[in-house]
């Protein structure tokens, strides 16, 4: 059972890939911390490799999104495979992705995860998605069966964002009820800026991340409305949730949406509000 001051000190979070991306994660992300990089369906997955490459490269623990159905073929997931292994990435995340028509001969995350088992797991750890919120498109009973399928090959858990405690708390009762019991990180949206989220909103196709936002502008909502969102309050009311023993919370998975330097201002100021002294940031 991970408590919350330890869930705070070891954060993943995730980022997009854009020009500045790089330089904001080292000016803003501690050295030795995990940060996650999407996958956009418009740009594929070059983008993301390179980012996760260039992070590596700086010392960062990088997670990769390996979106399943923007991998065009056997050759050029054995590529992105090399690529990765090369630079130190011991740990992706296998979504399947948003785009509309797969790429290649992956139509979802399980093709692609039995690929990467047959290739002798190349790889550490793998993550998978969770859906506490709803998915979209997919029912809620087919989104905890794929969970249950995909499980031997999978290290963990990854919810998207969620903005209800209770709802989270009656999601994971039911995950771990169905016998699905690898470890999750919980997503968490940091805090973010009102006018930059309404701007990525209004990019289509600029990254998953604002993909989803535009297909749910309750989002924008929850936070442009005078108290409708703040992690600080998610977090009080979620604390009992994910800090009860069974229910295997190893972390937080921050959705950034390239707000890093609010996000670390946040993150050291709720570590504050615990009793963990930081040192102070500049600026």
């Amino acid at each position: 059972m991970a408590s919350l001051r330890e869930l705070l000190s070891a954060p993943r979070y995730e980022v997009i890939p854009a020009k500045g991306t790089e330089q904001a994660v080292a000016d803003w992300v501690p050295a030795g911390m995990t940060v996650a990089v999407t996958a956009s369906p418009v740009k594929g997955l070059e983008p993301t490799v390179e980012l996760a490459e260039k992070l590596a490269g700086r010392g960062y623990r990088v997670v990769p999104h390996l979106a399943a159905r923007s991998v065009a073929s056997d050759a050029h997931l054995a590529e992105i495979v090399a690529r990765l292994t090369a630079c130190g990435v011991d740990d992706v995340f296998v979504p399947g992705g948003d785009a509309t028509h797969p790429a290649g001969p992956f139509d979802g995350a399980l093709p692609l995860l039995e690929r990467l088992d047959a290739m002798g797991r190349p790889f550490g750890r793998i993550g998978i998605t969770g859906y506490p919120e709803s998915h979209p498109k997919i029912h809620d009973d087919i989104t905890v069966q794929a969970m249950w399928d995909k499980r031997r090959y999978a290290s963990y858990i990854v919810s998207n964002v969620c903005f209800d405690a209770a709802g989270l708390g009656r999601w994971i009762q039911r995950i771990r009820a169905r016998g699905v019991t690898l470890p999750l990180q919980v997503g968490l949206a940091g805090p973010a800026e009102r006018t930059r989220l309404l701007r990525m909103a209004t990019v289509a196709g600029a990254s998953e991340s604002a993909r989803f936002i535009t297909r749910h502008p309750g989002w924008i909502l929850r936070f442009w409305v005078p108290g409708g969102y703040s992690p600080d309050r998610f977090l009080d009311r979620a604390a009992p949730v994910i800090t009860a023993p069974g229910a295997v919370v190893a972390g937080l998975h921050v959705f950034t949406f390239n707000q890093l330097q609010p996000a670390e201002r946040w993150r050291r100021a709720a570590l504050e509000r615990t009793g963990i002294d930081q040192p102070r940031l500049a600026g």
